[in-house]
């Protein structure tokens, strides 16, 4: 690689939450199993499957009792959430070792610039060191891609999993890029994959031919249509900001216990409350958050502060409930509270959600940036 040219790392965790399970309880290694969900009353849904029930059709989002029709033996770990948050911070303690250019694209991936430190070593030495540290130092195996913009890094660390690594060159894009399915493209969601393979785009490259930018535009918008042309033919983003997020949005409810309370049930009565609060706070004002935490004082004004982020953004009662529950069992000891809390921070308006084409760009796409597209456009069809 030339090195005038950023050079950026997506490192992502394989499984994560399987992963942690294994590292806490080995005897899961080669297992058939899944995090999340509950096999004795068979609800629930499946946040992670191992890599031999993925081998089977065991998938995340699967329901729990579609997974045992699949395998009847299926072993099913509860989510432990304090768990995969130990593991997270030792997961970006570590790549901080290599570059302070670090952002936290969720709990188990992250963008590094690379840039500087490969000027003493090469890119692939370096990766193959990160991901060998990760598993002998934390038994964490990840998959890295290797580029020169976020969103070809990310797309590249998908090409190999798992403990793959990948280098996506600009040269490369047509041979590796274009042939692959367009649902697989970084950003498109979910609803819109299908609608453009309904008329007739397929494949990424199908997306870049000229002749299919009308059809295109009939269920896209003109900026989300050349942002994502940006991103594919790698002309996109390759700045990492780590400070973007150090301040984030959030909203808290706390009270004063009318008396110090040292009942876990009645304790975790109020804060089941002040989440509903603030759950209704969340949907009132259309925001979505990524991560939902707690907070308990004790009579002697001694305050613990205790949070899980999620991968991705949400505003279900039911995923923060849980989490909820899982940091007061774990972190709450019996002793005589006077002040408890409820926090949800990476707050982010329900809207910024569906603007995929600004994923690089923080959700800033300014005015300014959406009439340079605009200009553009009217300049390419005049």
């Amino acid at each position: 690689m030339k090195k005038d040219v950023k050079i950026i790392f997506h490192i992502d965790l394989n499984a994560f939450f399987a992963s942690c399970a294994i590292i806490k309880e080995p005897h899961l290694k080669d297992k058939v199993f899944v995090v999340g969900g509950n096999p004795i009353t068979r609800r629930g849904v499946v946040s992670t499957s191992s890599y031999p029930a993925r081998k089977l059709g065991i998938h995340s989002a699967m329901s729990i009792n579609d997974a045992f029709r699949i395998y009847p033996k299926l072993i099913v770990v509860p989510l432990q959430f304090s768990l995969y948050q130990k593991y997270s911070s030792l997961f970006f303690q570590y790549l901080r070792k290599y570059s302070n250019l670090v952002l936290e694209g969720s709990i188990d991936e992250a963008y590094v610039d690379m840039t500087e430190a490969s000027h003493k070593k090469h890119p692939l030495e370096i990766a193959k060191e990160i991901q060998e540290g990760l598993y002998k130092e934390h038994g964490l195996p990840c998959s890295i891609g290797i580029a020169s913009t976020l969103f070809l890094a990310k797309m590249a660390s998908d090409m190999q999993k798992p403990m793959g690594i990948t280098v996506l060159r600009k040269k490369d894009i047509v041979g590796k890029l274009f042939p692959l399915p367009i649902g697989s493209c970084f950003g498109i969601g979910k609803k819109t994959y299908p609608r453009l393979e309904q008329i007739g785009i397929h494949t990424i490259g199908d997306f870049t031919k000229l002749e299919n930018k009308e059809k295109i535009l009939s269920i896209m918008s003109v900026p989300s249509y050349l942002s994502y042309l940006e991103h594919i033919l790698g002309r996109s983003s390759d700045i990492i900001d780590p400070k973007r997020y150090a301040i984030p949005k959030s909203i808290s409810n706390e009270t004063t216990l009318n008396y110090n309370m040292n009942s876990s049930e009645a304790i975790f009565k109020v804060i089941t409350e002040i989440l509903e609060h603030t759950h209704e706070r969340l949907i009132s004002e259309e925001l979505v958050a990524k991560t939902v935490g707690i907070r308990l004082r004790d009579e002697n004004f001694e305050t613990i502060n205790r949070s899980f982020t999620f991968k991705e953004h949400t505003d279900m009662y039911e995923v923060f409930f849980d989490a909820v529950e899982t940091l007061f069992e774990e972190n709450y000891k019996g002793e005589a509270l006077r002040l408890v809390g409820v926090f949800m921070s990476q707050v982010l308006q329900k809207k910024d959600l569906k603007i995929d084409y600004n994923l690089f760009t923080y959700q800033s796409f300014t005015k300014r940036e959406e009439a340079m597209y605009q200009t553009i456009d009217k300049k390419k069809t005049s």
